[in-house]
């Protein structure tokens, strides 16, 4: 009988790491593709031997990306307007989900239904009616007039998630800063949020990766290529002629601004794992 079970127990496992091991070639390979395509020569992308490593080797497609196009710019747009709609998300976040959180409001579960219904709002569906009031307020073709919007996207998220982070906080602890003669800003500020802390890099790495990631609202704002985010800048890339796409460059403009997003998951993925699973174990 134990016999019997312990090859049970082996097969169940053999067919996890089996599932594990596909999962990982499937989400992996393209990536492992792109990097490779970035280094491999333009006269070598199409060839019928495909082979796993980059045929003649070079690094033209990456100082082509910066030489031939405006694409330290077209970074340097895309980290200003993720750097603050994350801060800002953040911060509002922050006060929306403690006041939720913490105070006595009628009807908190209407309104965090609300909250999360916004955010469901296909873009597509308000992009008219932002572009027009953008417009009106002159703020088409300005980093305000793409942050504005991204902060509204990320606002629902980020207070869902930070609730659940100060609901978990005990009550003892920001009752003994209101005795020690602290304000509930003081509270929120010295206590709160660094005990919060995944929480917080959670919802600012979600933040920051819609708002770099984004694409129609960059492209329907932004209508220069200078002040283009990498999304938008490297969808716009073309050849000598209009029948022409540099696939090598668009690889290694992909490698660029994808590998820091991964850097950052890898290095915080426990503390998003535990910002994401925040307030789902009770007792």
């Amino acid at each position: 009988m134990r016999w019997g079970m312990r090859t049970k127990r082996n097969t169940q496992r053999t067919i996890l790491y089996i599932f594990v091991i596909v999962m990982v070639i499937f989400y992996i390979f393209p990536f492992y593709w792109a990097i490779k395509s970035s280094f491999t020569a333009d006269q070598y992308l199409f060839t019928k031997n495909i082979t796993l490593w980059p045929q003649g080797f070079t690094f033209e497609n990456y100082i082509k990306v910066f030489t031939e196009r405006p694409f330290g710019l077209n970074i340097l747009n895309s980290i200003i307007v993720a750097g603050a709609t994350t801060i800002f998300s953040v911060i509002v976040g922050s006060f929306s989900a403690y006041a939720i959180a913490r105070l006595k409001i009628p009807g908190k579960g209407p309104l965090m239904l609300l909250i999360l219904a916004v955010s469901m709002f296909p873009q597509v569906s308000i992009l008219g009616g932002l572009f027009q009031l953008l417009r009106n307020l002159g703020l088409i073709n300005t980093y305000t007039g793409l942050i504005i919007p991204y902060i509204a996207l990320n606002l629902p998220l980020t207070t869902w998630i930070l609730q659940n982070f100060f609901r978990e906080l005990p009550k003892e602890i920001e009752e003994s800063a209101y005795i020690d003669g602290c304000s509930k800003f003081q509270t929120l500020w010295r206590i709160v949020l660094p005990l919060s802390a995944p929480g917080l890099v959670t919802t600012g790495l979600l933040a920051f990766i819609q708002a770099w990631n984004e694409f129609l609202f960059a492209l329907t704002f932004m209508q220069t290529p200078e002040k283009y985010t990498v999304p938008v800048a490297i969808a716009m890339f073309t050849g000598r002629t209009f029948y022409e796409v540099p696939w090598g460059q668009l690889m290694a403009a992909s490698v660029i601004v994808t590998m820091p997003l991964v850097i950052l998951v890898l290095v915080f993925q426990n503390r998003i794992v535990q910002g994401l699973t925040a307030g789902s174990v009770k007792g």
